[in-house]
């Protein structure tokens, strides 16, 4: 099965108070699952790459083999794809955690988009804030 993923992390500050939203859909569209949770502090790189995470957590259990991945954040995206070294550290275990859990699929793809492609994901990581 192949999903389609939109991943956003947001912070109130930078670091700051963050959260995520996600959604996991099938490749018709259909919503397969939705994160959205604050996580605490964190800066908004290390919030994309959380929504990152728990998006493809939520894809290989629901026995995705394929996931298309769509961020906002060019940063999270160009490192993902390995074009950008992760320099941060506080990012490194993030990174590593991302591309294992990419690794357990067949197939996967990183692509950026602007943030007005990906109002789902941020309206996610936003409403967490109000929940």
């Amino acid at each position: 099965m192949k999903v389609i993923i939109h991943a956003d992390g947001a912070s109130r500050g930078n670091p700051g108070q963050a959260a995520i939203g996600a959604t996991v859909k099938d490749s018709e569209g259909r919503l397969l699952a939705a994160v959205s949770q604050r996580i605490g502090r964190a800066t908004n790189n290390q919030a994309e790459y959380r929504a990152v995470i728990a998006a493809l957590e939520q894809a290989i259990k629901l026995g995705a083999a394929s996931a298309e991945v769509y961020l906002d954040s060019e940063l999270v995206v160009r490192q993902l794809q390995g074009s950008y070294r992760v320099k941060n550290a506080a990012l490194k275990p993030l990174y590593d955690r991302a591309v294992g859990l990419a690794g357990a699929l067949q197939e996967f793809r990183v692509s950026h988009l602007p943030r007005c492609r990906n109002a789902e994901a941020d309206a996610l990581a936003n409403r967490a804030f109000s929940g």
